[in-house]
């Protein structure tokens, strides 16, 4: 909704001028006021008396929803995360995590330091509710009161925020993890507020392995150290959640070693595309099909990406240089996803490098003929595929780092399927 639509309906609801109400949430809106808060404000400025207005209905965690304007909830706080964001042009510091009640939990942001700790039961009086990513979040601001409750309130949830990296998710936030750093890499990026150094690798635990980013370097973030790192927060990445470490970061090192399992998760096809993103997984299937855009192909020397008759899409008229890759169709009866091999692994399968394939191509006078034969000797097999997997409108991807075929006896499998159905 525009500025001039949130001003109609709350002019509406107050039975008040609308230009007058419009100039009002144009100004609160201008010094950064969140528009749920600014809008609260006036309710409050004009009387309103109704529904969302200074005296919310309570209502338990499990009912919020995002047509809900502002509530009062009863709730045990389970995470507290501290950020730094960019709000209209300016920086400005939240804290956020999630608060739960018998009946569910629920994500918060909140505009201003109100001393929440992990383990607290409070009352939130006047949260207002948005909907973020789908689901209701409460937004706790200046007309908010928070009141801590003298008993403690009994969840179905833990408390604290400690978990292990295969339970992160996208929005996750104030949590801990104790990783060893597997990879790490120190980069400069164009950041918000000019050229900025981070951290960026990989951490691993008992439970699996994620890409992580220190927006600032901690010196205890090095290769082959055993940490533990609190207040982390997890955006997607590539369709995989990844580790995001802030200045607020809490790290420390760990006096044991963590040890990172060397096995990825292992899940039917339709398992991991449903999970909406892996960074570390193994489907098992067979390859029913070879796509176009394999064998031999041309790429930009700028940008890495595929081009057609000498044409990149970023960069126009380039001089291709020629690449190795393949994309094949896994099925494993659950479902199907596009595994994509790179030069590396393409070649293996095809039975010889770049200038194997060039050479093909020549002497036939047709690219197509390394896709054929990478097609005559995978097509029809069962293979092991390990790798990323990312979900997108376009369909599932897995970018392969292992490509193997399975050892398994089909028939072998099948007996034990007929002993299993019988039992």
């Amino acid at each position: 909704m525009t500025l001039d639509d949130h001003a109609e309906d709350l002019a509406s609801d107050l039975g008040v001028d609308k230009e007058e109400v419009k100039e009002d949430l144009e100004n609160l809106v201008n010094y950064s006021v969140p528009m749920d808060e600014a809008k609260q404000s006036l309710r409050r400025k004009y009387g309103d008396g109704s529904e969302g207005g200074s005296t919310p209905s309570s209502k338990d965690i499990g009912d919020v929803t995002p047509d809900d304007s502002n509530v009062t909830v009863t709730a045990r706080v389970l995470t507290v995360g501290k950020r730094s964001i960019q709000y209209q042009g300016d920086e400005q510091v939240i804290f956020e995590g999630e608060l739960a009640d018998e009946s569910g939990k629920i994500s918060y942001t909140a505009w201003e330091d109100f001393g929440l700790e992990p383990g607290d039961t409070i009352t939130a009086g006047n949260a207002g509710v948005r909907e973020w990513d789908g689901r209701p979040e409460l937004n706790l601001g200046e007309s908010t009161s928070i009141e801590l409750a003298d008993e403690q309130l009994d969840v179905p949830y833990d408390v604290g925020g400690d978990s292990e990296l295969t339970e992160l998710a996208p929005g996750d936030r104030g949590i801990n993890v104790e990783v060893t750093v597997l990879e790490v890499e120190e980069k400069t990026i164009d950041g918000r507020d000019g050229e900025t150094d981070i951290l960026s690798g990989v951490l691993g635990d008992e439970s699996g392995r994620l890409p992580f980013t220190d927006w600032d370097p901690h010196a205890e973030i090095e290769a082959g150290a055993s940490i533990r790192i609190e207040d982390l927060f997890v955006r997607e990445f590539r369709g995989a959640p990844s580790v995001n470490v802030s200045e607020f970061s809490e790290v420390s090192t760990l006096d044991r070693a963590v040890t990172a399992t060397e096995s990825a998760q292992q899940m039917s096809i339709r398992e991991a595309v449903d999970s909406g993103g892996l960074f570390d997984v193994e489907l098992t299937g067979n390859i029913i099909e070879v796509r176009d855009g394999s064998g031999l192909i041309e790429r930009c020397p700028e940008c890495g990406r595929v081009v057609q008759n000498g044409q990149c899409r970023s960069h126009g008229t380039v001089d291709a240089v020629d690449d190795l890759r393949t994309k094949a169709i896994l099925d494993d009866g659950t479902g199907t996803v596009t595994v994509v091999l790179d030069d590396e692994l393409t070649a293996e399968v095809y039975g010889g490098g770049l200038e194997d394939a060039t050479e093909h191509a020549r002497d036939a006078m047709d690219k197509e003929v390394v896709a054929d034969r990478i097609a005559d000797r995978i097509v029809g097999l069962e293979y092991v595929v390990r790798g990323s997997l990312s979900v997108d409108e376009y369909g599932a991807n897995l970018d392969a780092t292992t490509f193997t075929q399975s050892e398994d006896d089909p028939a072998d499998r099948a007996r034990d399927l007929l002993t299993e159905v019988e039992r």
